[in-house]
């Protein structure tokens, strides 16, 4: 099976080794043949994509590359768009999201969606709409949510690259869980449109999971830049990300942080494989300090529960005004029903507090950054967990274990500062783990030369 990431693919159709339709081919077969056992790809459009390579794509940077994309925010036009939820299972897109109208245009072959969590609400992906996706590299773990159908192809080599999202560790959980490089974005780097989520968005924010650090700097390349009348952008980057990737970062501040203040006790793998990459970051030559953070991370998760479930009651009753009827039993799954119910009856105060607190989040947060060029900690506190450990039928798991899973993470969708997980050592039973650098508001081109010298010292065995 090849694994010829996207930078490699596009070569390779461009010097004629081989072809776009090929390439096609082979992508089907392998999702035709895995993804029965893995459940990460939840609809299809191979015809259509057959018809687009024959009819020529365009001469992008992505020319003949295949991709996915996550079936949550992101629109491809004639396919289901479920975000994971029985409530829009007869939703159909009528046109593409920017982000996929900019793959297109970068001459990718966009081949279908893939499975996420109801709503994203969940750290493993595993909605009662379509089942479970299963991680590559044990079939009875989770890959991560809410991108786990992304993550999964990914991992499993269906396609070089898949879309992904991340409204509080939905690239870099299955990221880490799947052995992958899983970059979050700066807010504003990369626009919803045509999916207006001024709230969520302030939390949420698009890109891909990859086995290669070249291959997320293109895709931030082709998808990055607002459109006029977003609500909010990005600094602009001092050069193309695929090029920042290649530079050398300089001697680099980096904090270390393997605890949290009120937070989840963390599993010791997860702790020493943070603290070997700061052993890796120190033979580099980057200087390594340990430090603590400065932010509680069930204060993060309030914050951020209000913001997403404002966001979630507008999803829902605008689908419900849209069906003409109201909300059955069957539409959403239990812990989403309390959700609902929860912020349903949100007073406008508590929004504007909870914008209040996130801003406040984000100075204590960004203070670390006048010591630290970086913070450096374990992308999970906790291994993979089995299927079924975080339940959605049983919202007390939910409660009980998600906190655990973005205990790190969650911090810099609040803030919105970019961050990655890499890929980094397995656990004692083989399974992938990874760690995760944040950096300020528009520090991505930072983050993608650290990681491109994590890659090139230590490279990463990203197949199971």
């Amino acid at each position: 099976m090849s694994r010829r990431d996207a930078v490699a693919t596009a070569g390779a159709v461009r010097s004629g080794a081989t072809d776009a339709a090929t390439v096609t081919e082979q992508a089907i077969a392998r999702i035709e043949k895995d993804n029965p056992r893995l459940g990460a790809v939840v609809h299809t459009r191979f015809d259509a994509a057959r018809a687009e390579v024959a009819a020529g794509l365009p001469d992008g940077p992505l020319h003949g590359v295949p991709v996915l994309v996550k079936d949550l925010g992101t629109d491809v036009a004639g396919l289901p768009a479920t975000s994971g939820s029985r409530l829009f299972a007869t939703a159909t897109a009528r046109h593409d999201s920017e982000l996929v109208a900019r793959y297109r245009r970068a001459g990718a072959v966009v081949l279908g969606t893939t499975n996420t969590p109801e709503f994203g609400l969940n750290a493993s992906t595993e909605p009662a709409l379509f089942g479970p996706t299963r991680n590559p590299w044990d079939t009875e773990r989770s890959p991560g949510g809410s991108s786990g159908g992304s993550a999964a192809a990914v991992a499993a080599g269906m396609v070089p690259v898949a879309h992904a999202g991340d409204g509080g560790g939905s690239i870099r959980i299955p990221a880490a869980a799947c052995g992958l490089f899983g970059l979050k974005p700066s807010r504003g780097r990369v626009s919803p449109a045509p999916r207006p989520t001024t709230l969520s968005g302030l939390v949420s924010v698009h890109h891909a999971l990859t086995t290669t650090v070249r291959d997320s700097a293109l895709l931030l390349d082709v998808a990055a830049g607002p459109l006029p009348g977003d609500a909010y952008a990005a600094p602009a980057p001092a050069a193309p990300f695929s090029e920042l990737a290649r530079r050398d970062p300089g001697r680099l501040r980096i904090g270390l942080l393997t605890a949290l203040p009120e937070g989840p006790e963390v599993h010791p793998e997860c702790a020493q494989a943070a603290r070997a990459a700061a052993l890796l970051c120190e033979h580099l030559g980057h200087d390594v300090t340990e430090t603590t953070a400065r932010y509680r991370p069930g204060d993060v998760a309030a914050t951020s529960a209000v913001l997403m479930g404002a966001d979630l009651v507008a999803q829902i009753e605008s689908r419900l005004t849209a069906l003409g009827r109201h909300l059955a039993d069957d539409d959403i799954e239990p812990f989403t029903r309390v959700v609902y119910d929860t912020y349903r009856a949100l007073a406008a105060a508590d929004v504007s507090r909870a914008l209040r607190r996130a801003q406040e989040i984000g100075w204590e947060t960004g203070a670390a950054f006048d010591h630290f060029d970086v913070l450096l900690s374990p992308t999970l506190a906790r291994p993979t967990p089995l299927l079924g450990t975080l339940d959605t039928a049983v919202p007390e798991t939910i409660y009980r274990h998600a906190s655990v899973s973005s205990a790190f993470t969650s911090v810099y969708n609040v803030t919105g500062m970019p961050a990655m997980s890499v890929p980094f050592g397995r656990d004692s039973r083989g399974l992938p783990l990874g760690v995760q650098f944040g950096a300020p508001l528009g520090a991505e081109g930072t983050l993608l030369a650290l990681a491109a010298q994590l890659e090139a010292e230590a490279p990463w065995d990203t197949a199971p």
